[in-house]
């Protein structure tokens, strides 16, 4: 199995608080993580992912999609900011953007997402809602690959969490967030170990197809 120990180039895109990318930081401040994150690309300067990033001394980038006259526009512009920095990998931490095919074609096998539910459940937004409308027992969060259906890649890890009954929005998408902190750099590790590769529509682990997603279930 193999063990990579040279970090790989990474891009990291937020639109928001960047929770998870401050995961991801401090995974690799401790050593737990090889990669080297050379930028995070905000849509939004006032985004506080960008002051979390600036704070470790990692260069950032604003493009506002406010500029531009369309999405395929304001994605062929992304995707020159990221050729720049020439990455092995690009983490949509937060990014609140639909990409459009071009673009998830062109990093296609090299771009991972984290989605606050249990996939294929609720995709798309409000899923801490809609999994309490639901009465769904369990409630989560998803890393996967990108691909050109919204929310829809092969998925790699899932972490779980159960639904209580008093639980509201917020003290559910808590519980969400943390186990998200864990999964997504888990993720990323496996990718920039080499473990995990996307071929063809299916994630292959330790060189094996992961027919489900790894899972690892709240404590």
């Amino acid at each position: 199995m193999p063990q990579v120990t040279t970090p790989i180039r990474a891009v990291a895109l937020i639109s928001g608080g960047g929770s998870n990318l401050q995961a991801i930081i401090d995974a690799v401040a401790h050593h737990e993580l090889a990669i080297e994150l050379d930028c995070v690309i905000s849509n939004r300067a006032d985004a506080y992912g960008l002051v979390r990033a600036q704070q470790a001394g990692i260069t950032t980038k604003t493009l506002d999609h406010k500029a531009f006259s369309n999405r395929e526009a304001f994605d062929e512009a992304l995707m020159t900011l990221i050729d720049g920095f020439n990455p092995q990998l690009v983490i949509l931490a937060g990014f609140m953007r639909i990409l459009t095919a071009p673009l998830v074609k062109h990093y296609r096998g090299r771009m991972l997402n984290i989605h606050p539910s249990l996939l294929p459940k609720h995709t798309g937004l409000n899923t801490h809602q809609r999994a309490i409308d639901a009465k769904d027992a369990f409630h989560g969060a998803t890393v996967h690959f990108v691909t050109e259906e919204l929310d829809g890649g092969p998925l790699i890890i899932q972490g779980k969490v159960a639904v209580l009954s008093d639980d509201n929005v917020d003290t559910l998408a808590e519980r969400v967030l943390s186990i998200e902190h864990i999964i997504y750099p888990q993720a990323i590790s496996w990718f920039a170990q080499q473990r995990l590769i996307l071929s063809g529509d299916r994630c292959i682990f330790d060189g094996q197809a992961l027919n489900t997603p790894r899972i690892i279930e709240a404590l």
